[in-house]
């Protein structure tokens, strides 16, 4: 073949090539593309990462990013929503409103460089809502610290302390306390009490009484460490703080409607081959003409439940859903939340041995039937069980004399600012005891309102006689007179709260009855409940 031949045989080749090649490269991006996941809009994107970054579970956005159209995303929002809805038969959706209602104060009250949605306080906000009381020191300066921080004066940046009397899932009596070290406005939760200490690092400044009388080293509370004369409370431990910020850290958690699901499969009283056994009681108290307070207490037997060892507590969780349906198979209410028993390693023993009770109160009309039904769940275990209940809402005619439901408690006491709202009628907290055994020793709390009761024009005051009267086998056996000269509590309502000692009761039934007579009317009306005590 001759150099000219071959020649240009390779500049045909190389031409080939040279066309070939940019057609390739235009070929190669379009199949790799096909294998890309494409982007989430904006929308979308904007959605998971901010509007709903704090309450969005991780299998929740796991599920999100799996998705693959706008349509299934779409959808997935408009469920995301109706799952966290305290109301789904009605149009609005309260939780919403209100969540995106946080986000705007949030934003109005909380920015400071950075938009108020991303700062501490606006998170805590977002997620649970106005606080129940604020302590807010907004300039700081000298202060006084209490017995549990040490006591002594210093001079403190501006801070301040949230209070939370109850946060599902995370317990009663929460404090959050935030800090604002560089004066910015920019506040964030503190970890330790003494954050807030401007003359923590200032030798011989700032001292508690222990570090003034030689008793402490101030260079142990820099370390971040507390003598053996220290105060400090349980929840301002290290341990206590980390385990709070962890908790605050998550999302809320998201209705039980797996559970409500399963109110359908079955009239039985139990839904699984493991099923978990609770008593179930609704009680009656009167708000006004319009609403009677109907309370509908939850209790389960701690032996019953799995108790698993988390950071050196024995803890047992229960899951509780209800819903309250009128005759007319009208859902008028839904209640849910997680119940947690906690006991120490060396109190198991005698804690499985009590019980665990919950407690949801609902303005309901007078006169209306409804059915309660309610599942409870072990968490650990998934033992599961159901309850339904049928009943009337009383009528109370304002001519007559008329009480709420007599409630035997296992606990009666005035209430205090630490209390949760569970289990509060007016200024007293009732813990109702179901299962109405008491053990020998143990006070049984009595707790009944009157309405309507008259008032003598001399004294203006009540004139009603009370009896308590306990019976056994029909027989009285014992009997305490009281006669009521105090004011009404509220208007005409009358509170009456007694605690009977049954250190002297013989082990057996019992009954116990309530005789009211009012003086001015002449009405008069008994009501009466049974327990046993046992050795």
């Amino acid at each position: 073949m001759s150099n000219q031949k071959f020649l240009r045989l390779v500049l045909v080749a190389l031409f080939a090539l040279a066309l070939a090649v940019p057609a390739f490269a235009q070929d190669q991006p379009r199949r790799e593309g096909r294998n890309q996941k494409p982007e989430l809009k904006k929308a979308y994107k904007d959605w998971l990462e901010k509007d709903v970054a704090y309450i969005i579970t991780d299998q929740e956005r796991t599920a999100f990013k799996k998705l693959q159209t706008d349509e299934e995303r779409e959808n997935f929002i408009e469920l995301f929503w109706r799952r966290r809805d305290p109301d789904p038969d009605t149009d609005e959706n309260e939780y919403r409103e209100e969540y995106y209602e946080r986000i705007a104060y949030a934003n109005e009250h909380y920015t400071s460089g950075i938009p108020g949605w991303k700062t501490d306080r606006g998170r805590i906000y977002i997620m649970y809502g106005k606080p129940d009381e604020i302590e807010t020191h907004p300039s700081g300066g000298s202060y006084e610290r209490p017995s549990y921080e040490g006591g002594g004066n210093t001079t403190t940046y501006p801070f301040e302390t949230w209070f939370y009397r109850y946060l599902p899932g995370i317990g009663s009596g929460i404090e959050i306390e935030f800090v604002d070290p560089t004066g910015s406005g920019e506040y964030h939760i503190a970890r330790d009490p003494n954050e807030k200490d401007a003359l923590l690092h200032v030798p011989g400044a700032g001292l508690t009484l222990a570090e003034q009388l030689g008793l402490a080293d101030k260079g142990d509370r820099i370390n971040g460490l507390s003598g053996p004369d220290s105060y400090q409370r349980e929840q301002d431990n290290p341990f206590s703080r980390l385990l709070l910020l962890s908790q605050l850290s998550q999302a809320p958690q998201v209705k039980f409607h797996d559970m409500e699901e399963k109110l359908g499969i079955t009239n039985g009283p139990v839904l699984e081959e493991n099923p978990l056994n609770f008593d179930v009681r609704v009680d009656f108290f009167r708000q006004s003409d319009e609403r009677v307070i109907t309370a509908i207490t939850v209790q389960t037997e701690n032996k019953d439940l799995h108790f698993e060892d988390v950071g050196g507590l024995q803890r047992a969780t229960m899951n509780i859903f209800g819903r309250i349906i009128a005759v007319s198979g009208k859902r008028v209410g839904i209640f849910e939340d997680a119940v947690e028993t906690t006991a120490t390693s060396e109190e198991l023993a005698d804690a499985k041995g009590r019980k665990s009770a919950y407690q949801k109160a609902v303005p309901l009309a007078p006169g209306g039937t409804y059915k309660v039904e309610v599942v409870v769940r072990d968490v650990k275990t998934g033992a599961t069980g159901i309850r339904k209940i049928g009943f009337t809402v009383p009528k109370y005619d304002p001519k007559q004399l008329g009480a709420s439901t007599l409630v035997l408690a296992s606990k009666l006491q005035n209430a205090t600012n630490f209390d949760s709202q569970q289990f509060m009628i007016g200024q007293t907290k009732v813990i109702p005891n179901l299962s109405g055994e008491f053990q020998r020793g143990q006070q049984v709390g009595i707790y009944m309102q009157v309405y309507n009761v008259g008032t003598d024009q001399t004294t203006l005051r009540p004139s009603v006689d009370v009896q308590y009267v306990v019976l056994k086998d029909g027989k009285e056996v014992g009997k305490t007179n009281e006669d009521w000269q105090g004011l009404a509590d509220n208007g005409q309502r009358l509170t009456l709260a007694r605690l009977l000692n049954t250190t002297n009761m013989a082990p057996g039934k019992y009954s116990i009855e309530v005789r009211i007579r009012d003086r001015v009317s002449g009405q008069s009306l008994t009501q009466s409940g049974e327990f046993s005590v046992t050795q």
